[in-house]
Formats: structure tokens, C-alpha cells, sequence
């Protein structure tokens, strides 16, 4: 078969779920065949009478525009005949050549150019900063569960302490996992708690990896943020696979990637040479000359991170086979704070930094996953899997280029590169699993499956090197103390239950259930019900209702710190300290949901497929942000732990605040998702491929707690952080040509409004005055600025070619218009420096970015 022959081929096997015509770029399967991964258990269905085979085949046929059936997916469903617009709960099918041809080389960043759900916040701030963060249906990261074929895979240990919509989170870390280890992606859009346990709220991401035995699959990619002329990357890939023996195999995935910081080009408030009127921000007059753009807080970090991931498999005995997974994956990365003016002042210690600074915190980190498994047929009649999965992330965090000024102040000397804290997490989760097919009276075919899981989860915090805490700590980010410190642990029991029946041979009935004891936080009990009815073969409709929960993470318990701005100190304090509870904490307790999901599956010719579904996710007990408390308890409280603040000379004392986690809130989400595919047979022109994908998505406060002292827990800032600083609505229009050895792909994305409620920043006249608490309107903690990011069109365009079955090309241009974010007026820009609401998680702040790739595959 000649090339053009085989990409006319691959092009009309993979319309149905939106995979590449040239998968054979870097996968060595035919294109469109998404393949249910080989070492999964339970790939083989238990032995059904051929009447009911025949019967299910008919009632579940689901064809491509070229007649090939679309591939089984292993999420959401313990059947093993099921497909992606089959299921009773909407699930998304992602395929590797989707995410490479969205142009990112993170894989984070790739899904929120392919899937409407999922968005991420304008920057990170802080260490926060450096760790990347989804966030699905509006709600926070730690309420989506990520699995890795099929696995619960390890969080990170990098908590983002700041306040906004991340605040708290731990999430998994999708960048440390190769990209180029992924066959394909399954996104469940549903809460699954009752098949998965906790944290599976917004959603489910299953990452499914790739398990050939041959081939060997070679990329690189390159580009920067060109209307800048910075943020250069680059990445190196390559994967292959061999054989163990006559029926094993091996397939190894390795990964090198850098990107340079992206710096938003800004003038520093302090640095301008003039002062509105009437506003009273610090003004630089020093001899020492420093160039207005020095603040670089807004920006990307910069990176550097090498992957590795294993894939292996066996057959031990007809009935019995052997697999595991590794992955590994260091990563170095910093990220600029807010930049210290050249004064006389104590805190901008001149003798050391005679030009200014801004200091640097930076993250090195090692994170790694093994699992091993056996997994085997007719036990009893059921197939079963058993499996223990280890997962460990380990983070050292660092201060270069900072200064500890009141400890050089004392004693004439401060350190410029200090360690300010070790964090680490670990997982040893171990499962085992049985499910049977099998007729109830010879009439009703269902599948049975049950199973048990135990989980250990540990979470370490080492102080930090004690320059970084004593006399008030360094710069920007101050270490933990040896208050801080500490280890815990907790011990996770959970067994499930789940039936799926055919009553009628188009009628799918599901029930699941599943326990949960925590030793720290007690026990939870989680059902869900789903049902699809297809009328006919071209109508179907489902429903699903559950509850679940997610249990408050050891990092949200535990976890504590201080940070020491230009003008103010904010510090964290654990939740289980005395310090906490002398301000009213109390223990936290795992957040409940209850989701309702209802749809229609269409497909009104042959190839045209519609699917619509709505949803509601109601969610009480939220972990956020309470207890704020300034001024003298503030003070006390933090030097109850153990911390040394510095001079109050240019701090006033209502800048010191406190604050911990506490389930203060209950939201109600509701959203629309339509999705639309269909392809165009050209002929000689080639083959076009249309999709549309709409999110409609809404998060009201239903309920705002009450601190110790009879105020709300949460005030108008904090209440636009959970529900208005995500995208509205989202809508994603993709276009893909092939033609001849020519394959261009056009993408327009829609980004909807977004509301923040802004703190009124240094260029606020001081007369100003807070109608609601009669005090400053400038830095105000009562009174906000309602700033909306309104509507946004983004266009990708990616073209590319292909020389021989081995090489293909391709360029790309993501946001080619250069599109940014709105800007905030000066009374809202913090320093002048932060010229876009940060946690808006709408259009990028990085504007263009054009790059290249090249691909080998033998």
C-alpha cells in the first residue's frame, strides 16, 4: 500500500473519535485503532451464550464512517465491549496525534487546547508557581482523579498555598508523565467515586499508555513566544518497543525538555519616576540607574525536565499474566518574584544587591511511580487482577538570589541561595479485582465486579536551612521552621460492588457501590446509578446519578508557611496546630457532592455524530480559605510558631495576617457539553474533518460559613475565585485536511467571560476609603474592584508533510494573532507589574508561539 493509499485509509478510520490520519508519525498501530491497553485484565469478556453475543453486538454496534468500529474504552465501565458513545456517562477519547498536533509540549497545556472542560489559570504565583494545574468544570484541581491505565496515580507534594482558585491543591502533575508514553487519553465527565474513591468530583482523566513490542518513534519540537522573542523550548522524544520472548513485551518512552522564562514586558510602579495624584506608593529616587521593566513577577518559569517511562508484560500461563509500569522524571524550575528596589531600606539590603533584585524560587524535584501485576482468566469463572502500585514525589524548594535583610541587618551577613524547605509525598496503593460475565435466568446478560482496595499515603515537610526562617526569613518566601516539620501518615480501606445489567437488549442498567475508612478522617459510602436506553440505532439517551467525596489531602492538614512581602506578611497556619485553634480552626472533614447527569446521543447519517449532555454538581463541606485574623492575634499566632517576624518599621501591623483551611462553603455547578464530528469524503481533495466542542459552565455559592467570630468565611474576592474566575464558556471549532501527503489542521477557540473581584493596589488614592469597614480603600479587605476579562477568539493553524512512510514534518503557529488577556487598570495593577488578573483561567498570557517538529518512525 503506497503512502497516499494508506493515509486515505488511516484518514477514514479515524473520524469517529478524532484521531490523526497519520498516526504512523510516531505510533506504529494502523491509525485510528485507540486499543484498549494489552496489559489491562479483564481484556477478555467471560464466556456468553452466542444468542446474547449476537443480541449485545446488535444493540451496541457503533461504526465508523468507514465501517470499522471505534476502539473499547476501560474507563467508567467495568464491560469489556464498550465504546466511547456507548457508555451510560459521557467520556471523551483523546487520542496522542490530537495532543501532539495542539502544538504544546506539556501535556497539561496540550488538553486545554483540545477539551473545552479543562482550563488553566493565567500564572501561578509563588512556589505555587511551579507545578502546573488543571482545573475541569470549574472546580478546584484536587477534585479531578487522574489514573494511569486504570491506576490511582501519586499527587505531587508542591501544595499552591496562595490564595485563588488552586488554593490547597495537590493535584497529580500531568508534565512529569512522558507525553510521548500516551497511546491515548479517556476523559470521564461524570463523578466516579463510587468505581474510583476520592477526588474523582469534576471528573476522571484515564491515561492510557502505549504497549508495543516493536517500532521505534523519534520527535523534535521547537519554538518560542515570538511577539516577545522569548520563551524559547524545546523537546526531545523518543520511544519504542521490543519483545520479551514469543508473548511479552517491552516499550520504553524517554523525554528532554527546556523552556526559558516568558517575561510580560511591564514598568514598575516604583520605577516610573512620577505618582498619580493623590496616591502614596513607594517612588525609587536613588542615584543607582535600574531599567524600568525590571519586575519580572509576571511570567512562566523556567524549566528543565527529563521523563522515563517502561511499559512490560508476560505470559506467565495460558490463564495468567505479568505487567508492570515505571515512570521516573526530574525536573528543575524557578520562577521570579517580585523585584527589590535599590533604596537604603533594610529590607532592599543595598550592600549586597546594589542594583535591586528579584529573587528566585526555584523547585527540584524527583518524582516516581512503579507498579507490578498479575492479572488472570477463569478463577472460579472470573477474571481478576491483582496489583500494587508505589508513587513518590520529593521537592526541594529554594531562594536564589534573595536576601534575609533583617538577619544582615543584626549580623553583617546573609546568605543569596538558601534551601527554605523539603516536601514529600508517597502513595503505595495495592488493589486486586474480580468481575464475571454471566445471565441471570439464562434471560438478562450483566457483569459482576467487585473488589478491594488498601492505600498508605505519607507526607513529610523538612525545614528549611535556618537562615531562611530566623529574623523573619528571606525574601519572597520565607522557610518553614522546625514548628513546621514533621511526618504523618494515613491508612485508606475501600471495597466496591458493581452490577451492570441488560434488561432489554438495548437498555444498559448500572449500579456501584463503594465503602471508604480513613483513619484520620473516617468512613464514606458512595452509589451511583446509570442507565442509556438507545430508541434507535441513531438515538440514545442516558442518565447518571451519584454522590462522592473527597477526602481533605495530608498537605491541607498539615501544612504551613510565611510569606514576607515588599509591605506585608501573610502567614498559613496548619489547620491542626493550637496556633490554629486558638483562631477558631477546626479539624477538616471530607467534602460530599451529589451529581446529576442527563444526554442524547445522535448520530443522524452515517458519521455525523452529536452528543449533548447536562450536569449538576453539587459540592458542601468545600476546603477553602478562612480564619483570616490580622494585626496583633495575627502576630501572636505566628510567633507561637515559632516564627521571627521582622521590624515592623516599614510593615504596619494590620499588614500581618493569618489565615488556615477549613470546610467553609457549599457550591452549586451546572453546565452544557455538546460535542459534534463529522467528515467530509473529498476524493481526490482529499478527506476534511470537522469537530465542535461547547462547554457552558456556571459555579454559584449555595452556602458561606462563619468564622469564630460571626463574619463570613469568605468574602466578595474569595467568592469570584470559586465561581466566576473560569471560563463561562468555552468552545473549541477544529478543522483537519488531509490531502496527498499534505495534512493541515485549523483550530478557533473561544474563551468566555470571566469575573475577578481585584484588590485595590498601590496607584489607589489614599483618601480613599472603604464604605464598608470605613477603612483605606488600598489594600482593602472588604472592598473589591469587579474587573471582567471579556470574550476571546483564538486561532491555531498547524501544517504538515510528510516525505515517506518514516519522515514528517510540521509547523504551527498556537494564538496566531497574538491574542492576550485584558488589561487591569493601573489602580488595580499590582506595582505595575501584574497587568492581567492572574487568576482568571481564560486566554494565555503568553500571546503568539511559533514552532517546529520533525518525526522519524522506523
Amino acid at each position: 500500500m503506497n503512502i497516499r493509499k494508506f493515509a486515505l485509509y488511516s484518514t477514514f478510520l479515524s473520524v469517529s473519535f478524532g484521531t490523526s490520519p497519520l498516526l504512523a508519525e510516531t505510533i506504529s498501530v494502523p491509525a485510528g485503532q485507540v486499543k484498549a491497553p494489552t496489559h489491562k485484565a479483564f481484556q477478555k469478556p467471560a464466556t456468553v451464550r452466542p444468542a446474547t453475543q449476537k443480541a449485545l453486538a446488535r444493540a451496541h454496534q457503533v461504526k465508523s464512517i468507514s465501517g470499522g468500529e471505534e476502539g473499547l474504552i476501560v474507563t467508567g465501565t467495568h464491560a469489556t465491549n464498550r465504546h466511547a458513545r456507548q457508555s451510560t456517562s459521557p467520556i471523551t477519547v483523546l487520542s496522542g496525534a490530537a495532543l501532539r498536533r495542539s502544538g504544546m509540549m506539556n501535556l497539561a497545556e496540550a488538553l486545554t487546547k483540545t477539551y473545552p472542560s479543562i482550563n488553566m489559570s493565567t500564572m501561578g504565583n509563588d512556589a505555587g508557581a511551579l507545578t502546573s494545574f488543571i482545573r475541569m468544570r470549574g472546580l478546584n484541581p484536587n477534585q479531578v482523579l487522574v489514573l494511569v491505565d486504570g491506576k490511582r496515580r501519586h499527587t505531587t507534594a508542591n501544595i499552591n498555598a496562595d490564595a485563588g482558585p488552586n488554593f490547597g491543591a495537590t493535584p497529580v502533575d500531568l508534565n512529569m508523565i512522558p507525553s510521548n508514553m500516551i497511546d491515548h487519553i479517556e476523559v470521564l465527565e461524570d463523578g466516579a467515586a463510587a468505581m474510583y474513591g476520592s477526588d474523582a468530583i469534576a471528573g476522571v482523566v484515564n491515561i492510557i499508555t502505549r504497549k508495543q513490542d516493536h517500532g521505534l518513534n523519534m520527535s523534535a519540537q521547537t519554538g518560542a513566544n515570538a511577539y516577545n522573542g522569548d520563551g524559547w523550548q524545546y523537546q526531545l522524544n523518543a520511544d519504542g518497543g521490543l519483545k520479551l520472548g514469543r508473548d511479552g513485551y517491552l516499550h520504553i518512552s524517554g523525554q528532554v525538555y527546556h523552556t526559558d522564562h516568558f517575561v510580560t514586558n511591564t514598568v514598575d510602579n516604583r520605577l516610573a519616576g512620577y505618582v498619580p495624584a493623590g496616591a502614596a506608593n513607594e517612588l525609587y529616587t536613588g542615584s543607582v540607574k535600574v531599567p524600568k521593566n525590571s519586575n519580572k513577577i509576571m511570567s512562566t518559569p523556567e524549566e528543565t525536565r527529563e521523563n522515563l517511562g517502561i511499559d512490560f508484560g508476560k505470559k506467565l500461563t495460558d490463564n495468567v499474566d505479568f505487567y508492570g509500569q515505571v515512570t521516573y522524571a526530574h525536573r528543575h524550575a524557578e520562577a521570579y518574584e517580585n523585584y527589590r528596589i535599590p533604596s537604603g531600606s533594610s529590607a532592599s539590603n543595598p550592600e549586597l544587591f546594589p542594583y535591586g533584585y528579584s529573587p528566585l524560587e526555584t523547585i527540584d524535584e524527583n518524582d516516581y511511580a512503579a507498579t507490578l501485576g498479575l492479572k488472570g482468566r477463569h478463577l472460579f469463572g472470573f477474571d481478576w487482577d491483582l496489583s500494587s502500585t508505589w508513587g513518590e514525589d520529593l521537592d526541594k524548594i529554594s531562594n536564589q538570589n534573595t536576601t534575609n535583610p533583617n538577619m544582615y541587618a543584626t549580623t553583617g551577613y546573609s546568605p543569596t541561595t538558601v534551601r527554605t524547605s523539603n516536601f514529600r509525598l508517597a502513595q503505595w496503593t495495592n488493589n486486586l479485582d474480580f468481575r464475571r460475565n454471566f445471565n441471570i435466568a439464562n434471560v438478562v446478560p450483566m457483569t459482576l465486579a467487585f473488589g478491594g482496595e488498601h492505600r498508605l499515603e505519607q507526607y513529610t515537610i523538612l525545614a528549611g536551612e535556618p537562615a531562611s526562617y530566623e529574623y523573619g526569613g528571606t525574601s519572597a518566601l520565607a522557610g518553614l521552621t522546625p514548628q513546621d516539620a514533621g511526618k504523618w501518615d494515613r491508612d485508606v480501606w475501600a471495597a466496591y460492588l458493581d452490577g451492570d445489567f441488560h434488561p432489554l437488549k438495548n437498555w444498559d442498567l448500572d449500579f456501584a457501590g463503594r465503602f471508604e475508612h480513613y483513619t484520620d478522617v473516617g468512613n464514606t459510602e458512595n452509589g451511583k446509578v446509570s442507565t442509556r436506553y438507545d430508541i434507535t440505532r441513531r438515538i440514545g439517551l442516558r442518565a447518571t446519578i451519584s454522590n462522592g467525596f473527597r477526602a481533605p489531602t495530608m498537605a491541607e492538614q498539615h501544612y504551613s508557611a510565611i510569606n514576607v512581602g515588599p509591605t506585608s506578611v501573610l502567614g498559613l497556619l496548619p489547620v491542626s496546630s493550637s496556633e490554629a485553634r486558638a483562631t477558631g480552626a477546626t479539624p477538616l472533614k471530607p467534602e460530599r457532592s451529589t451529581s446529576a447527569t442527563g444526554g442524547i446521543v445522535l448520530e443522524p447519517i452515517d458519521g455525523f455524530h452529536i452528543e449533548t449532555d447536562v450536569y449538576q454538581i453539587n459540592i458542601r463541606d468545600r476546603v477553602v480559605q478562612g480564619g483570616n485574623v490580622t494585626g496583633a492575634p495575627a502576630i501572636a499566632a505566628l510567633e507561637g510558631m515559632g516564627v521571627s517576624l521582622p521590624a515592623l518599621t516599614q510593615i504596619s501591623e494590620n499588614s500581618v495576617q493569618t489565615y488556615y483551611f477549613t470546610n467553609g462553603a457549599s457550591t452549586r455547578t451546572q453546565g452544557l457539553d455538546i460535542k459534534a464530528d463529522y467528515m467530509f469524503r473529498l476524493h481526490r481533495y482529499g478527506n476534511l474533518t470537522l469537530s465542535m466542542a461547547l462547554d457552558l459552565n456556571r459555579t454559584r455559592l449555595t452556602h458561606n460559613g462563619m468564622s469564630s467570630t460571626g463574619s463570613p468565611l469568605l468574602n466578595a474576592q474569595n467568592i469570584a475565585y470559586l465561581t466566576t474566575a473560569y471560563p463561562r464558556s468555552k468552545i473549541i471549532l477544529n478543522a483537519l485536511w488531509t490531502v496527498g501527503n499534505w495534512d493541515i489542521n485549523v483550530r478557533q477557540t473561544r474563551y468566555g467571560e470571566t469575573t475577578g473581584m481585584m484588590t485595590y493596589q498601590d496607584w489607589t488614592p489614599t483618601a480613599s476609603i472603604c464604605p464598608i469597614d470605613g477603612k483605606q480603600l488600598a489594600q482593602s479587605s472588604s472592598c473589591f474592584a469587579q474587573f471582567k476579562n471579556s470574550p476571546r477568539w483564538l486561532t491555531d493553524l498547524e501544517i504538515g508533510y510528510r516525505f515517506n512512510s518514516r519522515w514528517h514534518v510540521a509547523v504551527g503557529a498556537n494564538n496566531v494573532f497574538n491574542i492576550r488577556p485584558r488589561k487591569l487598570p493601573g489602580e488595580l495593577n499590582q506595582l505595575g507589574a501584574n497587568p492581567y488578573d492572574t487568576f482568571s483561567s481564560q486566554v494565555p498570557m503568553t500571546g503568539g508561539y511559533y514552532y517546529g517538529r520533525i518525526n522519524f518512525t522506523l
